[in-house]
């Protein structure tokens, strides 16, 4: 993103001076590859969020799982207990046929012992089903108790946050939590005066409390996206579109996060969305301001989620 920013500005350069056409187009292509490649970005982006959604689905079916399964375990312990109750009837049986006849004692022991040879089976069967469930119920446990974890970790994030980030209340940023993520959302206001994607010192301090925060979890993943209202872009230079706007904004998001040594750059992702993906209505100035914003999406590292589950599966 951050050469999207620098080649826009080379076009700039190159289209006030004396050079070749040919240099021109060669730039306005590389351009047009780099607005490519952030669409790719995006798509790739919301990819990861569908696969995020799809875990969250697949572990509610597990838990909906576990509890029919342990419905299923009752009703086996319950038969369990009358098969039980069978082998003793027939043990009591057995015992009082040993004093018959010989012939007889011989016929009925040989049915007793095919019998108990049948409820030794459905008894092992039952004790191997137990031991699997017993397995299967410690595993989901533990997958509870991770995604628990990572909910009071992201609890405990957006609390650091919004004490970092206290002197700015008021000031048109906001931190929330949901969906198993931790969203900070600042104001053009804030940051960027109108039509420009030059942060501003207000702005400039509240990004760099924002990345000491991100410094001391190097583990999250950090998605900027730049946001717009419906008006159409009016300035001149660069810019072609609210598009290159919002995309510009973000990166200038990242290019200050990015001066924090402690911040993992691989688990930064700029990306922008113009205005299409508005919080209120374009149709009062209030709703366009709203819209004009920077969101900072945190999320936590899934893998351990995502192998736990491969493991029950």
């Amino acid at each position: 993103m951050i050469k999207k920013a620098s080649l826009g500005l080379l076009i700039l350069a190159v289209s006030t001076s004396c050079v070749s056409k040919k240099i021109y187009n060669d730039l306005e292509t590389k351009y047009s590859d780099l607005k490519k490649e952030n669409r790719s970005i995006a798509d790739e982006n919301a990819d990861l969020k569908t696969a995020k959604n799809q875990l969250e689905l697949d572990r509610d079916k597990l838990t909906k799982d576990l509890a029919s399964t342990k419905d299923d375990l009752a009703k086996q312990k319950a038969d369990l207990a009358a098969e039980q109750k069978k082998y003793k009837v027939l043990q009591d049986s057995y015992n009082a046929l040993e004093k018959n006849s010989n012939d007889a004692l011989e016929k009925n022991m040989n049915k007793n012992r095919d019998l108990l040879a049948e409820l030794e089976a459905k008894s092992k069967k039952l004790a191997e089903e137990q031991a699997r469930l017993d397995k299967t119920a410690s595993r989901l446990n533990e997958l509870e108790a991770m995604i628990a974890a990572k909910e009071a970790a992201m609890r405990k994030l957006k609390e650091t946050l919004s004490k970092a980030l206290n002197g700015f209340e008021g000031k048109g940023l906001t931190v929330e939590q949901k969906n198993g993520k931790v969203y900070v959302s600042m104001e053009n206001k804030l940051l960027f005066n109108s039509g420009s994607w030059a942060v501003g010192s207000e702005g400039r301090k509240a990004v760099v409390e924002l990345g000491k925060v991100l410094g001391d979890n190097p583990d999250l993943s950090v998605l900027i996206e730049g946001h717009t209202d419906d008006d159409p872009y009016a300035g001149s230079g660069p810019i072609a579109n609210n598009w290159d706007l919002s995309t510009k904004r973000a990166t200038a998001i990242v290019a200050i996060l990015s001066e924090n040594d402690k911040i993992n750059k691989q688990k930064l992702t700029a990306a922008g969305r113009s205005e299409f993906s508005p919080l209120a209505s374009n149709a009062t100035p209030e709703g366009k301001a709203k819209n004009r914003r920077i969101e900072i999406i945190l999320t936590p590292r899934l893998d351990e989620i995502a192998d736990m589950l491969n493991s029950i599966n």
